[in-house]
């Protein structure tokens, strides 16, 4: 069970990355905030220091709840004749959106060079709405995007903001028909994330986070998830992220055993707002319009369309296969010196810019669920172990 929660919030890359020997060559300590330390953990000595998080309840800036659109057979990328208009679909990336946006726009917009067209309409501005654009433009392309939300206000601002590019992407019944579609997808986007490293604002960048197993011997193997089993593709890419290191009591501020694993994290609040200035920099045009039905899009000057609504394609184009996974997050006071994540039994931390993204999860309750009603007790109860664990940590 404990893999199973991991995997489902972190995705498989980290869950099941190599888990080398226990290493105890560097000693890590928990240091003030005060001291600031580099975005990396600091090496003086020897010693890697951790700044606590500053875990109180009346530090959350904001609770928000999205749906991740999860299809089993993996993502819809195809393309589709309605009326006199070609619509190249692009959504239902489960918890994979922003991981796998780059490669999966590059399918779509290859579909819709097809169709020889100059000028092209993009349905959608989250993340698979703008990379699709941005590809577009540089293809030599026409753009205009249809949304009719814009950022910061579509569910993709409300991802945890990790490189998890097979979190829910599919089952696990489908993970063999999809597997080379989705390395195609994964190993482009990372390629594309490489590229973007010390941009300014930082809207990608590496981190260093620390898992840390349930200690309390509860029973938690009785409970039953809700959830399918998912595809695994980590095998796939393992040779693009660092390994995962066991950690020996001693060597952490934690009181138990951890595993280290390095993972990319998105900025988003920079990454976005970068990806909208450059569209409209290179004359890309936005239209916030809403649709309501497939009739519709034949308004549309464009004749050939991509279609990256996400979860919005249910009701748009009444596609039942996508399913709601619903997820919720508080954002606590931005710390600059923490830089590092945490995994922990039903809990996540993710140390963005904007604030720290704390995240609660249970075995039920979020699968097939498309309640926006954020909870606040919730997320309370997240800071709350949170602080637990920052009270548990050894100071240097």
């Amino acid at each position: 069970m404990q893999r199973r929660e991991f995997l489902r919030q972190a995705g498989a890359t980290l869950a099941v990355a190599s888990t080398a020997a226990l290493a105890g060559c560097a000693r890590q300590t928990l240091v003030p905030a005060a001291t600031k330390p580099p975005l990396a953990a600091q090496l003086e000595s020897g010693v890697a220091r951790l700044a606590p998080i500053r875990a109180q309840t009346d530090r959350i800036t904001g609770i928000y709840v999205c749906t991740r659109p999860f299809r089993a057979a993996g993502p819809r990328i195809e393309m589709e004749t309605l009326g006199n208009k070609t619509i190249v679909h692009n959504y239902g990336h489960g918890g994979s959106g922003w991981s796998l946006s780059w490669g999966s726009s590059t399918l779509a917009l290859h579909m819709a060079q097809s169709t020889g067209v100059h000028e092209l309409g993009v349905i959608g501005c989250g993340a698979l709405g703008l990379t699709s654009a941005l590809l577009a433009q540089r293809a030599g392309l026409s753009v205009r995007i249809y949304a009719k939300a814009l950022p910061p206000d579509v569910f993709s601002m409300r991802a945890t903001g990790l490189w998890t590019p097979d979190s829910r992407i599919c089952d696990a019944q489908h993970a063999q028909a999809f597997g080379d579609r989705w390395e195609t997808m994964a190993r482009t986007s990372y390629g594309m994330y490489q590229s973007m490293l010390g941009l300014p604002g930082d809207p990608i960048e590496w981190i260093d986070g620390y898992h840390l197993p349930d200690m309390t011997h509860s029973q938690q193997g009785e409970s039953v998830s809700d959830e399918p089993d998912y595809g695994d593709f980590s095998e796939r890419i393992r040779d693009l992220t660092p390994e995962t290191i066991t950690l020996p009591v001693g060597s952490t501020p934690f009181p138990q055993p951890v595993r280290r694993f390095t993972i990319m994290m998105f900025n988003i609040t920079t990454y976005a707002r970068m990806l909208m200035s450059d569209f409209q920099l290179a004359g890309g045009k936005i239209i916030v319009r809403e649709f309501t039905h497939p009739r519709e899009l034949q308004e549309l000057p464009e004749r050939t369309l991509i279609n990256a609504t996400g979860y919005g394609a249910r009701a748009l184009f009444s596609d039942d296969s996508i399913i709601p996974v619903r997820g919720q997050t508080a954002r606590l006071i931005p710390q600059p010196e923490v830089n590092y994540a945490l995994s922990a039994p039903r809990l996540n931390v993710v140390p963005r810019r904007d604030g720290l993204l704390v995240q609660a999860f249970a075995d039920t309750g979020s699968f097939n669920n498309s309640d926006l009603t954020p909870h606040p007790e919730e997320s309370e109860a997240a800071v709350r172990q949170l602080a637990g664990i920052m009270a548990s940590m050894r100071s240097a």
